[in-house]
């Protein structure tokens, strides 16, 4: 029989949570490497998430852009017959993520410790940012109130087409990714599949929401493609009121390398020169920075 986009998908290590729907889970590297006991991921450094026990999923691989850095194939997109249950994926999440590790428990003692282990196995964290664009789960709210009443601590990262829906969702920390200064940049780095000055302007509603919210605003830095006009992403930052932006580089890494070449990679040093002139033009300060992940954060100042 010929292959199907799922398969595509469980050979690069995709564990679904039912087998009608795209919802998924997959260990990042940052998790693997925590549980052997190697660094963990600027999370953990700007916002104490400890990796080994952190889970990343998406309740759907569908999305509504072709953004040129991302790493995922367009080639291989997942029809959905139905969409996953809430109760189906909080109760998946242990099970799937013990299976996404196993084999790791074979080498207890030795670079994984018992302790470790036994942490992994009951994370506490939850990334919804695996792939695809979760706010196009109807049922995205509902999940993360969910997550959140089992003690989990929910990061929701979006690219802020559906501001309905965000307004909606109550996560720990909610992202927002703004890859543009302007809309002409966005459609050509973000490709949307639709109108590009209606994506643009639901953006920018997105970003408006985030101020009564612990949030985060996502920036893509990509050389050559989106990294110009510094004071015009500083004056839409300052404007959406968020807690934190972060300036991460853009990885040479997964599909995108068919897109994208490896000098569109830009150093640790543009990144953070980058940085420094947004907030240079707008209310927020350098608070830490990752040199080995390419990501600066910034912090919105006191008022």
């Amino acid at each position: 029989m010929p292959s199907t986009p799922c398969d595509a998908r469980i050979r690069q290590g995709y564990l679904f949570f039912s087998p009608k729907s795209s919802a998924a889970l997959k260990p990042c590297l940052w998790c693997k490497r925590a549980l052997t006991g190697g660094d963990m991921c600027y999370k953990h450094q700007f916002y104490g998430i400890d990796s080994h026990r952190c889970v990343q999923m998406t309740p759907t691989l569908r999305c509504n852009q072709r953004c040129l850095f991302c790493w995922r194939s367009f080639e291989h997109e997942v029809e959905e017959e139905e969409e996953c249950p809430p109760e189906t994926i909080l109760a998946g999440v242990p099970k799937l993520q013990k299976k996404a590790l196993a084999g790791y428990n074979s080498v207890l003692g030795n670079t994984v410790t018992d302790e470790r282990w036994q942490e992994a196995l009951k994370p506490r964290h939850v990334a919804i940012s695996l792939s695809g664009e979760p706010t196009l789960y109807s049922r995205l709210p509902e999940l993360v109130d969910l997550f959140n009443a089992n003690g989990y601590t929910t990061f929701v990262v979006s690219n802020g087409t559906n501001p309905d829906m965000i307004a909606r969702c109550r996560p720990f920390q909610q992202y927002i990714s703004l890859d543009a200064p302007d809309c002409e940049t966005y459609e050509r780095a973000c490709r949307p599949m639709g109108n590009a000055e209606a994506f643009w302007d639901r953006i920018r509603e997105s970003l408006g929401k985030l101020r009564a919210k612990r949030s985060a605003v996502r920036i893509t830095l990509v050389a050559g493609v989106n990294d110009t006009d510094p004071e015009g992403y500083a004056r839409i930052i300052q404007d959406s009121g968020a807690t934190y932006v972060e300036v991460k580089g853009y990885m040479y890494l997964g599909y995108s390398r068919n897109r994208l070449q490896r000098n569109n990679m830009p150093e640790h040093a543009q990144v953070r020169d980058f940085a420094e002139r947004v907030s240079a033009s707008c209310d927020y300060t350098i608070r830490d920075e990752n040199p080995l992940s390419r990501v600066v954060c910034m912090e919105r100042e006191e008022q």
